[in-house]
């Protein structure tokens, strides 16, 4: 199981970046004080983001992360409303699929339910 994903997050776009990912369940969460000068961390179920502070920050161009949205309709409301540009993908098992940049430009796939178990 994994436990987090690390992205990389200019200082300046964190709060930006943290609100986004507040808009599909994800909420925030106190790092160790050995980390809370280089990181802001969230939180949905057991899994973490953790949005490492970076000055030049990297973003893979065709990697990333998939959430799964509890209310999956209302989130891309949500995300459009906010002003985030939301593309519609073809339904895979059944399971609508949006991708949309989170504020540091992070491709995020915003899932409405998880394949079904191998």
């Amino acid at each position: 199981m994994i436990h987090h994903v690390a992205l990389e997050c200019a200082p300046d776009r964190a709060e930006l970046t943290a609100a986004f990912y507040e808009l599909i369940g994800f909420q925030r969460v106190e790092p160790p004080s050995t980390l809370a000068d280089r990181a802001l961390w969230l939180q949905a179920g057991a899994t973490q983001i953790h949005l490492l502070y970076s000055e030049a920050p990297v973003t893979p161009p065709q990697g990333h992360v998939a959430v799964i949205a509890d209310r999956f309709a209302e989130t891309i409301s949500a995300l459009r409303s906010a002003g985030h540009e939301v593309e519609d993908r073809a339904a895979h098992w059944g399971s609508q699929r949006n991708f949309v940049r989170d504020p540091v430009g992070n491709l995020v796939e915003i899932m409405e339910f998880p394949p079904p178990a191998v």
